[in-house]
């Protein structure tokens, strides 16, 4: 469906055309979305950045995920987390993903502050959402902080997840809703995991 993720960037900014030239503030969730929302971000002549959320990972698993947290701590949890793990168990994982947070804040956003999101039609994007978490954290962040609109916008997610995502955010613009969804990168001619070194690429060519 997707040659790569800049491909995906751009078919996202054509279904987001109504916010071009309006003054959003795109925000990515990096690693992946860094790549999309910079083609979001330019084809909207939108301010951009990257939002930092964490998935909060099994500590026997951790490919797989009872949560997430965002920067400012709002933390998403599934349900059923209390009956998978011990409150203790939750407590540590979340003090590690904290530590990982604030090295990506350092790194990626070399330090700099998240900007102002009070009053802000904010366009939250990744490059896919699977269980949706990280993308539920960022929601929740917005919402503290007082975001005037969330929109939530990803190249592809699952039928169920993408429905609980609208009714939580304002809107929600996902190009693919696959019946069989397995991994974000099934709509993927050209799949890879992004490194540091690229998202700050993304960022430096951004910011010339």
């Amino acid at each position: 469906m997707f040659e790569n993720r800049i491909d995906a960037g751009k078919k996202l900014a054509k279904a987001l055309e109504g916010y071009r030239d309006r003054d959003p503030l795109v925000l990515a969730i990096p690693r992946g979305g860094a790549l999309v929302g910079y083609e979001v971000a330019k084809h909207l002549n939108a301010r951009f950045s990257l939002i930092i959320a964490r998935k909060l990972p099994f500590p026997d698993n951790p490919e797989s995920g009872f949560g997430a947290i965002a920067e400012d701590g709002s933390t998403f949890l599934f349900k059923a987390a209390s009956g998978w793990l011990s409150e203790s168990a939750i407590r540590e994982v979340i003090r590690r993903q904290k530590i990982e947070l604030q090295r990506r804040i350092d790194v990626l956003r070399r330090g700099k502050a998240l900007p102002e999101v009070k009053g802000k039609v904010v366009i939250l994007v990744d490059d896919g959402i699977a269980m949706g978490s990280t993308m539920r954290a960022s929601i929740m962040l917005c919402r503290n902080r007082k975001a005037k609109k969330i929109i939530v916008a990803a190249p592809v997610a699952g039928p169920d997840v993408a429905e609980e995502i609208r009714r939580m955010a304002d809107e929600a613009v996902i190009l693919e809703k696959p019946a069989f969804f397995q991994a974000v990168a099934q709509v993927y001619r050209n799949w890879y995991d992004l490194t540091d070194e690229e998202v700050l690429e993304v960022m430096d060519r951004w910011e010339k």
